[in-house]
Order: structure tokens, then sequence, then C-alpha cells
């Protein structure tokens, strides 16, 4: 276990004024609370935070963040307190010890709601100070190095969470090396047999081209001070894990991989780097589309590098990066990178310049900003993981500003990366020019414009399109706005004729008052709540009105007089809502099935074209269509506010076909049943559903639904149908 001096010479050894007392006072005061606690591998407690810190020294981070590793654990794990902490250290390192406890452990396999929602809270404190994040990745760190020691039964539970959100969340941050040795561990947990044939065969391979990463350091060290660059050549191979991912991606097996072996070139400069670049592509071939410049167009974690494939010495393929000294620093440390000595200066004040320095910083903005746009948990946490898992493209709008982008996404996850309202009112785009639908898969490099019309809402289709999880959330949101309109506008009319029908006067501002007593937070959502029949037309009348008694239930047809509201077609539908003046049809959308107000028919026989017909309003549900002969309707009598008058709109140009019920009773002999089917089909039936009932020895009951275009259509299937002699009954059922 590392002494006490050990600890403050790792931190003075980077950054000589950093204040020692507190580290002393840290390391004094975790030691004294954790006392006796032992981990599972039998180990002191204490040396789990002590480790965690050595980690953080790694990073080379201010004392403070130190002193917050030794103290993670002691709220949760020991009888010290906030305020104690507050006293001994001062408030800003008691917050923080305080917001790591807080965030309770990230259950991936059950209670979904509950991690979710600690995934949030996790955001949320590094939101507030960056600090947090490094101490609890750091933390993880070091659980995951020694896991071998933790019950058999939570290793997968802990590998399994670390693959899905601290290794992308390290990422993302920028700290590669962290990311890929927690991927390591968690990879050889939840896939032993996988690892174990990767690094049986790294191992044959090293022992094959031993020397080679050698040979190759020295041959470009020389070949490029040959040309006055003093450059810094480190070779390295890729860890199984990272292996595993792109034979999985890309469908290779182990001997065709390019990059196993990879090497860096840091020199001082970015002008020297694009000279070592010119070095070598004309020294050695270069692999055709291997070449990606993150120095003029930078990652989004603030990576920047010349990626390159040659064909190098002994005829190996060789991957390149070129980079600075300032570029290495970022791609090792990450956002912790922006926390190093400056002008003699160290502590919070370069942990707070986090935010402006570091474009890793912008992701967990706009990941934050998902809190607030009224996500449950669960769709918070789907939409941040798409986003944690992708790698990126690069576009650009007509006017030259870059969009960057999860690899996969569409022109959809475009327009809402650009503006929310982009995406809202999107109806087309033009990539490079050329029109293009909106499902196109956008590229390194593309050039998009977005075509727009504010008369486009967004379809709830886009949402399976998207990519990008600010995407999906806006067309989420949008569907719900687009149907809490519709529902709305359907329960203000419903209103309006409850209040005709009760000769009283209707005004929101009546509504307004009421809004305590019916437990509805403004108007929008009380007309809304009617709409979705969540509360009767009646129940507000006299909410408003204490001396109205309902005398009338049933059916309500209207006056002669009374105007009609006309609501579009859903499914072939009108729907016509009786209004107390006569005024011209106004139009309020309804989609049936395709979003926004379900329409559905009567689940037992359906309605059909010529039949009179009636809706009922349904919580939750929408309108279901019912013929007026359906004995269902009778569960009804007494709830008139949930009974619409419809009638049929059908459009001759675009005939459709609408369900319906009979029911056969046929001899039970060979051929029957293809008879049946037979008169159907030469009828332009479509038999959609089948049930039979043996009933008696001889005889067999049929239970079809079919698919016809209207009552003539119907009878005219059924009358042929009693023609025949191995039928005996024929009847149309009405649930």
């Amino acid at each position: 276990m590392m002494r006490q001096y050990e600890l403050v010479e790792r931190v003075t050894r980077y950054n000589p004024n950093a204040d020692e007392a507190l580290l002393n006072k840290a390391y004094v005061y975790a030691m004294q609370k954790h006392g006796s606690q032992m981990r599972a591998s039998g180990d002191p407690y204490f040396s789990h935070p002590l480790e965690v810190a050595a980690i953080l020294t790694d990073l080379r981070l201010d004392e403070a963040t130190i002193a917050v590793a030794l103290l993670h654990d002691t709220i949760e794990d020991t009888d010290a307190t906030r305020s104690e902490i507050d006293t001994v250290f001062g408030e800003e390192i008691g917050k923080l010890v305080e917001g790591l406890t807080k965030i309770k452990r990230l259950d991936l396999v059950s209670q979904k709601a509950k991690q979710a929602e600690n995934f949030r809270k996790l955001l949320l404190a590094i939101a507030d100070d960056v600090r947090v994040l490094l101490v609890k990745l750091a933390d993880r760190l070091h659980n995951m190095r020694t896991l071998q020691h933790m019950p058999e039964h939570k290793r997968g539970r802990i590998a399994e969470e670390t693959m899905e959100i601290y290794a992308p969340l390290a990422g993302r941050m920028g700290m590669q090396d962290m990311r890929e040795e927690l991927e390591d561990i968690a990879f050889r947990t939840l896939n032993p047999e996988a690892f174990d044939t990767i690094a049986e065969r790294l191992e044959t391979l090293r022992a094959r081209n031993k020397g080679l990463i050698a040979e190759i350091e020295e041959t470009l060290t020389a070949r490029l001070a040959e040309r006055g660059i003093a450059a810094i050549v480190k070779g390295r191979e890729k860890r199984p894990y990272s292996i595993f991912r792109k034979m999985q991606q890309k469908s290779l097996g182990f001997e065709q991989l390019s990059d196993i072996y990879g090497f860096r070139v840091i020199v001082g400069t970015v002008e020297a780097c694009y000279r070592v670049l010119g070095v070598i592509h004309t020294t050695w071939s270069t692999v055709p589309g291997r070449f990606k410049d993150y120095i003029s167009t930078p990652k989004q974690n603030d990576y920047r590098s010349i990626h390159t494939t040659i064909v190098g010495p002994s005829r190996q393929r060789v991957e390149l990066q070129i980079r600075t000294q300032a570029m290495d620093r970022v791609a090792e440390y990450g956002i912790a990178a922006h926390a190093l000595y400056k002008d003699g200066e160290m502590g919070g004040r370069n942990i707070a310049r986090l935010t402006e320095e570091s474009r890793a910083y912008d992701w967990l903005r706009r990941t934050i900003d998902l809190l607030s746009q009224g996500d449950t948990p669960e769709e918070f946490l789907e939409n941040t993981k798409l986003e944690l898992f992708h790698d990126q493209v690069f576009c650009f709008t007509p006017k030259g500003r870059l969009i960057a982008l999860p690899r996969g996404a569409t022109p959809i996850d475009f327009a809402y990366a650009v503006h929310t309202g982009i995406g809202n009112t999107c109806v087309g785009c033009k990539i490079n020019g050329k029109i293009m639908p909106l499902v196109t898969e956008l590229r390194n490099g593309d050039e998009v414009e977005i075509i727009r019309s504010q008369a486009q809402t967004p379809p709830p289709a886009w949402e399976s399109i998207a990519v990008t999880g600010k995407a999906r959330a806006a067309i989420r949101r949008a569907t719900r706005e687009s149907i809490r309109r519709q529902y709305g506008a359907l329960g203000e009319h419903i209103l309006q004729r409850a209040f005709v029908r009760a000769n009283k006067v209707y005004s929101e501002d009546l509504l307004e008052g009421s809004l305590g007593l019916l437990d509805q937070s403004s108007v929008s959502d009380l007309l809304a709540a009617v709409g979705r029949g969540e509360i009767s037309a009646q129940q507000i009348v006299k909410a408003v009105h204490p001396d109205y008694q309902d005398e009338r239930a049933g059916i309500v047809r209207p006056e002669p007089g009374e105007g009609w509201f006309d609501l579009e077609k859903g499914a072939g539908l009108k729907f016509r809502i009786p209004v107390a003046q006569s005024e011209d049809s106004a139009v309020l959308p309804i989609r049936g099935l395709s979003g926004d107000i379900p329409v559905t028919f009567a689940p037992n026989g359906g309605a059909v074209p010529g039949d009179r017909i009636v809706g009922i309003l349904t919580p939750s549900e929408g309108l279901t269509i019912y013929p007026i002969q359906s004995p269902a309707l009778k569960e009804f009598d007494d709830q008139s506010e949930r009974w619409i008058d419809v009638r049929w709109d059908i459009d001759i140009d675009n005939p459709e076909r609408f369900p319906a019920r009979i029911s056969v009773s046929a001899l039970n002999e060979p051929g029957s049943l293809a008879t049946i089917a037979q008169i159907i089909g030469d009828n332009g039936g479509n038999i959609d559903n089948l049930k039979m009932v043996r009933t008696a020895p001889d005889f067999h009951q049929m239970l079809i639904d079919l698919e016809v275009w209207d009552l003539k259509h119907l009878n005219r299937i059924i009358n042929q149908l009693r023609a025949k002699p191995n039928v005996s009954n024929v009847s149309r059922v009405n649930g």
C-alpha cells in the first residue's frame, strides 16, 4: 500500500506548488475513518481510495481532486458526514464527495428505470463539476482491476455496466487509454473464450515478428532525421477488445487486420506534423482510403492527429498517427489534460476552464440539455447510449458550419443538430447539391442543405430512422404535442356541446376557475383530458355550474338548426360533432392508426360503408367505430359524452377495404372450406382470419373475419354462400 509521503511526492513531481497539507490531512482522515474495514480481496479498505488517488496522479490532476479521491467513500461507508467534511476540508471538497456519494450503482441488468435515473444523477453531477467524472472513472478502473476478488455472480453485472456506461464515457471524454483498459477487463470477464483466443493469436504474432516494432521505430526515426525533423516514434500493439470489435464490425478474420501494430510520431509543431506526412508518403506506398486528418477537423472529444496507413519496412502494413506533444497529452489524458500545470498555477481555476477549453464538454452539455426536455429516464438513457457508442462523421451546412454526427446519421439527424426548429420543419434535403431521400446515410465531408416547410410536423416514423438522441427526443416531443393538440381540440368541442345541452355558458375563463377542483394544471391539460376520455364532460359542467342537474342520457342527436364540426378523415371516416350555431366546417386532422388520435373498428365484427355507425371515445385509445345495431353499445348508454356522431366519407378514387365478421355453418365434408374460400375470393373479398369449431359430428361452425368494400359487397358474399348446398346457414356477426 502506498505510503503518505509517496502520494505527496507523486503530486509534487508534476505540481511543485501543490497544497501538501491538504493531501496529508485527507490521507490521515480517510485512513482513520475506514479503520479496520476490509475489501473482498482481503486488503484494507483504505487501499481502494488510495489506489484511486494514484490513478488520478497519473492523470496529473490537482490536489483537490486527489483529496476527493481519498475521501470519496467516507460519507457512504463510514460515520463521516457532509458537514464534518465541509468543516475539515472546505465546502468545495465536501460538495464533490457528496456528489459522488449520491451516485449509486448503475444496474444494467434489472430495474431499468432506477438505473436510468441514476445515470441522470451521474451526468448532472458531472455537469456541475467534471472532477466527479474523473474520480468516478478512476474508482471504476480500480474496481475492475480487482474484479477477480468479487463473487462470480456479480462480475458479469459489473463488467456489463462498465462496457455499457463507463468505458464509452471515458472515450467520449478523450481518455482513450482508460477506455481501452476498462474494455479489455470487461471483455475478459464477459467473453473469456474470445479474449483467450485473441490473446493467443497476438502472442503467436508477437513471436513471429520479434523485433519488428523496434525495427520500424528505428527506420522511421532515421528517415525523419535525414530530413531534419526531430521526432519521437513509439510503437504499440492493438488491444484484444479493440481487435475483437473490429473483427465483429467489419466481418474480418484475424489475418485480415491491417492495423494490429500502430505507431505514434510525436513532433513539436503542427507544421512539423504535415512535414512528417510528406516524408512518409513520398517514402512508402500508402493504403488507399486510410487517411484521416483530425488536426484540421478535430473529434468532439478534442482528439487531434493525422492518421495514415502505409506499406512500410518488411512489407508490413503500418498505421501511423502523427501529432504534437500537446495533442499527445490530450489523446492520453483526454479532458483531464486541460487541468495540467499552466503558468505556475494549478487547481480549481484550471479545472473550471474545462467547460471553456474542452470540446469534449460540448457533448456533455448537449446531453444535459436533454434532461430538461421532458423525456422519461428510460428514453434519456436509450438516447444517450446511442451517442456513446457511435463513431462520428463530419458534415457541413451550405454556409460552411461543421456539424459532427454519429456514424449512420441521416439528414434528419443533421437538421435537428443544427436546430430543433429546422428539424421539426424539415421536408427534404440536398446532399452535395442533389435532392436525396431523408433516409440517406451521411458521409464525411457531405454538404447538407435542409428543405423546410412551416406546414410540416415530424412524422412519428422518423423516430425509428433518427440515430441521435437529440433528434429522437425532439421527434417524440413533437408527436406528443401534436396528439395533445388533437385531443385538446376534440375535448373543446365535446365540452361546447355539453354546455349547450345543459343550457350553460361556456368560456375558458370559467374553466380556469375550476382547474383546482378538477386537479388539472391548465385549461389545455383539461381539454386534452376530455378528448382522451379521462374526464367526462358532465363532470366539468357540474364543476363550473354546481347547480346543474343532468337529466339526459344516451346518444345525442343534433337539434334542428345545429351546425356540424367536421373532423378530417381517418380510415375513410369523417367525424361530425354538432355545435350550437351554423358555421363553416373547420378541419381537425385525425390520422387514425398512423398517429395522432387512433381510429379503430369494433373488435368483434367491425363496420363497413353502408352501416349506420357511431364513434365511442375510449380513454387513451381514441375512437372506436361501431355499427348502430351492435349490442356492445348498450354498455355505453349512460355515458353520453363518449358518443360521437360519425359518417362515412369514402374517397372513390382511392377505395379501401373495411372489416366485417360472418358466421358460417357448413357440412363436415371434403371441399367445404375450399368452396367457401373460393366464393369469397371470386367476389373480391379477403379473409383476414378464420376460426373453426366442430359443433356436431356432421357440421363445422366457422367465424370468418373479412375485408370488404362496403355493405353491398358483404351482402353479395353472404347470399352466394347461402346458395351453396354444403352451407346450412350464414349470418353477419355484430359484437
